[in-house]
């Protein structure tokens, strides 16, 4: 199967979206708690440069509105090798991420080249646990 977006979000929810928080989000609080050594701060601090020069910011982003980002997949090969060195330094820290692929973003607000924000859905469905299919006899 081939997918459209991909993201890489933390276990911690960002406050304002009630979602994993992104990799970005992560690695800056990771450095405003001081949990990194200054080499892998100027690494992070080198990348994030990168990026900031090379992609927009998404206007809702700026805005701290309810959206989560994903990069394209089709073009993204570059934004990809940078986010390389930042994995490795998720992984450093031992600090849990996921990579998630999806073609089912949401309701897309900002799109460019290489990236999309798409509204956060807060229509969170809650269901009971289905039963096991196990037969009652293998519990």
């Amino acid at each position: 199967m081939k997918f459209k977006y991909c993201r890489i979000q933390g276990k911690e929810l960002a406050a304002n979206t009630r979602t994993g928080k992104g990799i970005f989000a992560m690695l800056n609080q990771m450095v405003t708690n001081g949990e990194m050594e200054e080499e892998d701060v100027g690494l992070f601090t080198e990348i994030d440069a990168w990026f900031a020069e090379e992609l927009p910011w998404p206007p809702p982003c700026k805005r701290q509105e309810k959206v989560i980002c994903y990069f394209k997949t089709e073009n993204s090969e570059m934004m990809m090798k940078m986010i390389n060195p930042l994995l490795w330094l998720l992984e450093r820290y031992e600090h849990p991420y996921y990579v998630v692929y999806t073609n089912f973003p949401g309701k897309i607000v900002y799109e460019d080249e290489y990236q999309i924000a798409a509204e956060v859905d807060e229509n969170i469905v809650i269901e009971d646990v289905q039963t096991s299919w196990l037969h009652n006899d293998d519990l």
